[in-house]
């Protein structure tokens, strides 16, 4: 299927608010969705077979800095059909740093994206509604902050070891 029919029929199955842009100017065009529908789209994209987008490629956290806005990027593959398709949603910055910007989780459509959610839960700290496990998986449990965020400031020690 091309972008323009995956289009028509992700806004026939959810109505046109489920698109609420695109982005065609780069390699690899992308559809963003609404974010509280990713997780619906994902299982419709998977199973229709039409699609049959089966494998979750690639699922990166984005600080947009900036723009004041945290995004998440959706890199799905179809492997009988051999297209791609990316799929971006995003929120605005929350207030304080104690809110995290939170999106529905796709690792009930997706088993990989247990640990790609965890991994942007860790580093940045994107929360993933309805996660079965949202924990830290790269640093440690005690760590403060979220390392890849724009607004990060370094320790200097870290039990007694200085950081670098």
């Amino acid at each position: 299927m091309s972008f323009e029919e995956i289009k028509l029929l992700l806004t026939g199955k959810f109505g046109e608010s489920v698109i609420v842009g695109e982005e065609t100017a780069g390699l690899q065009p992308a559809l963003l969705i609404h974010p509280k529908q990713i997780s619906e789209v994902c299982l419709f994209l998977r199973d229709h077979p039409q699609t049959y987008f089966d494998f979750l490629a690639c699922l990166s956290g984005v600080d947009y800095g900036q723009e004041k806005r945290f995004g998440v990027v959706y890199h799905l593959s179809s492997i009988p059909y051999q297209t791609q398709l990316t799929l971006k949603v995003s929120v605005e910055k929350p207030a304080g740093p104690e809110v995290l910007p939170s999106f529905p989780t796709v690792s009930n459509v997706y088993r990989t994206a247990d640990w790609h959610e965890r991994e942007a839960y860790d580093l940045l700290g994107i929360d993933f509604e309805g996660h079965p496990d949202l924990r830290r998986i790269l640093l440690p449990d005690d760590w403060e902050g979220f390392p890849l965020r724009n607004d990060y400031k370094s320790a200097e020690y870290y039990k007694g070891i200085r950081i670098d």
